[in-house]
């Protein structure tokens, strides 16, 4: 064995160590700080515990806990803590997988005797949590045969049942099977890499129980889930939390219902919305805008039915490939199934086939406010975010391949000035590619798809972050994700480019050659859903919609009786000039009823007094501004004209 070995940085630089070195000697070399800083090493490409061995000649890089992918193995960390935690608090209790998600991780478990976790117990979990923590207990990797890991747990099926399946990522192929033990009482089946001690962790919390179904099978076992968010510092957590109380008070559900926006009855079913008067209003100004701007983009409006023969859906492949969300079939005509459309692309194709195209049609732009229906499972739906039922803006943009790549960057152009319009003004691109194992054509066609999207992306100084194996069957696609007013993010917009179905449904136009060709066909969608894109806009404004969009623009409060008359002319003046305002006569207190104006968050509150109807003025409340005395009613007017004009 050599007394040395060297490794190779990311900045190309290399570094001797004696050897026998593992990654926690590699960062202590570099500089206490790192040595603090760091929680697991890559080596080659592969994640590894700080603790073990560097080989020679490897490319390292240390993973630090404030990174992303350092997150990640600080919640995977926490969770074998909060499943140590569990085990230790409710004796032969059954444990079964616990990964790092999002901001967070979970773990799934079942009680002996038909127990079940309630919301008090996990304060009392968090405290045994803490006690792990603090005992600063080591993660020891050891590897061993299968049969070894099934004796390891020979009382928990759960672990067993990932050991026996082949292709669970805990078992490495070589027969062999990975755990890590904090102590002799506890040990975990986990692939890892893992925080070099508990002492690493601490600044976590346990969010919520949750019923989960064991690997998502409705007829398996119903397992409770303990949710929780782990951070790198006590700063980090707080500014999470801080996040979720903010996204708490700006939940859509919640203000749909203190606003009077929408709701969800019984009687009408899961995931289907009805929209009240107001929530009809804002939606109405949201699509009548669209609308106008899709004119003026040269889209032409069509409409289609909600409700198919199965052909059409057999013959665009949405039967093979989309059933698991579709509606079942109703049985028509003798015979015949009908189902509820997922889709509208397969009418706007019957459009484009009903008559022969030439090159001089193309490019051809069609626009549809289509209500389309989705079988969600009911664990996934959550309000207007994800519904059964749902209208999409789909535009279907038929072109010759030439013109491709100028269509996919202007459809690209109006999105995202169209977001801009709706206040949505922090964008990311995400770039989708053939999922392996559901998609239609060649690897050839998708590539040249792929790459047109990607060239469209890139001119527009959005280098886009690859999805893998995200597209849809048909083809590749570019998502715009949106960040919303407290950071979080929303896929939005979606533009795909699509050779397959022209294919089959033989789509063709006469070339200037006067030979028949094929076009290719772009799905694009602004909103995506209308009513997802209502609760995105609701929750980015948190109800305070923008003069533009607000149900209710301009409320006048006469301070007395005597003040009604001109209160309800100046509201009159306001509606004539295509204002949406109203008053509240003076039957309570004038601060009862502002307070109630500034609930329903309304752009402007108008007050209007004695000195008021002598000199032609108002007194002005903006929302979220300060009181103005004495403004005169024209001012005030060209003031909102203003404020609608520029969206705000």
């Amino acid at each position: 064995m050599p007394a040395e070995i060297c490794v190779t940085l990311p900045d190309g630089t290399t570094k001797s160590l004696p050897s026998g070195s593992t990654g926690a000697d590699l960062a202590a070399s570099i500089g206490k700080r790192l040595a603090r800083d760091a929680v697991v090493v890559e080596v080659d490409g592969e994640q590894r515990d700080l603790t073990r061995d560097l080989p020679e000649d490897a490319a390292v890089r240390i993973i630090t806990a404030a990174s992303d992918e350092g997150r990640e193995v600080l919640r995977h960390s926490t969770a074998h803590v909060l499943a140590q935690a569990v085990l230790s608090l409710w004796p032969g209790a059954r444990f079964a997988i616990g990964p790092a998600i999002d901001d967070g991780f979970y773990y799934d478990f079942e009680l002996p005797d038909g127990q079940t976790f309630s919301e008090d117990d996990l304060e009392r979990i968090e405290d045994k949590m803490r006690e792990i923590v603090g005992a600063d207990q080591p993660f020891v990797r050891a590897e061993c045969s299968v049969d070894e890991g099934l004796e390891v747990f020979a009382e928990q099926p759960y672990k067993r049942e990932i050991i026996e399946r082949v292709e669970s990522s805990e078992v490495a192929g070589d027969g062999s099977v990975s755990l890590y033990r904090n102590t002799e009482g506890f040990v975990d089946l986990c692939r890892g890499p893992h925080v070099p001690s508990t002492g690493r962790l601490g600044h976590f919390k346990l969010m919520k129980v949750a019923g989960a179904y064991w690997r998502g099978d409705e007829k398996g076992p119903m397992l409770q889930r303990i949710y929780g968010t782990a951070w790198e510092s006590a700063k980090a957590l707080e500014e999470h939390l801080e996040r979720l109380r903010q996204a708490e008070a700006r939940d859509h559900r919640k203000l749909g219902v203190e606003l009077d926006l929408f709701s969800f009855p019984d009687e009408v079913g899961s995931g289907l919305a009805v929209f009240h008067p107001k929530g009809g209003l804002v939606r109405r100004l949201m699509e009548d805008y669209s609308r106008t701007r899709h004119e003026q983009a040269g889209y032409e409006f069509v409409y289609s039915p909600h409700i198919t023969k199965s052909a059409l859906f057999e013959q665009s492949g949405h039967l093979e490939w989309f059933a698991d969300g579709m509606y079942p079939p109703m049985e028509l005509d003798g015979g015949t199934d009908y189902y509820l459309k997922p889709m509208n692309c397969p009418f706007h194709i019957l459009i484009y086939r009903n008559r022969l195209r030439s090159y001089r049609d193309l490019p051809l732009r069609m626009f549809e406010f289509g209500t389309v229906y989705r079988y969600e499972k009911s664990g996934v739906v959550h309000g207007l975010t994800r519904a059964r039922g749902f209208a999409q803006d789909d535009a279907h943009i038929f072109c010759t391949h030439e013109q491709a790549e100028g269509e996919i960057t202007r459809a690209l152009d109006f999105v995202l000035g169209l977001l801009r319009d709706y206040g949505l003004t922090d964008f990311e691109l995400e770039l989708s590619t053939r999922p392996p194992e559901k998609a239609v054509g060649t690897e050839e066609e998708w590539d040249t798809a792929t790459e047109i999207l990607r060239r469209a992306a890139v001119a527009k100084g959005l280098d886009p972050v690859l999805d893998e194996g995200g597209g849809a069957f048909y083809g590749p696609k570019v998502s715009v994700q949106v960040r919303d007013a407290i950071g979080r993010s929303w896929q939005m917009s979606t533009i795909q480019l699509d050779f397959q179905l022209p294919q089959r449904f033989g789509l063709e136009y006469v070339g200037a050659d006067n030979e028949r060709h094929r076009p290719v066909m772009i799905h694009r969608a602004l909103f995506g859903s209308v009513e997802r894109f209502f609760a995105v806009l609701l929750e980015h404004y948190a109800g305070a919609f923008p003069a533009w969009l607000a149900p209710v623009q301009v409320r006048v409060l006469p301070v007395r009786a005597d003040h009604h008359v001109y209160a309800d002319r100046l509201v009159d003046r306001l509606l004539a000039e295509g204002y949406r305002a109203d008053t509240v006569v003076a039957d309570e207190p004038l601060g009862a009823r502002i307070r109630r104006a500034k609930m329903e968050k309304l752009p402007y509150v108008l007050v209007v007094g004695d000195d008021d109807v002598a000199a032609g003025t108002v007194g002005v409340n903006p929302r979220g501004g300060e009181v103005e005395r004495g403004v005169h009613v024209d001012d005030f007017v060209d003031r909102l004209a203003a404020d609608v004009l520029a969206h705000v």
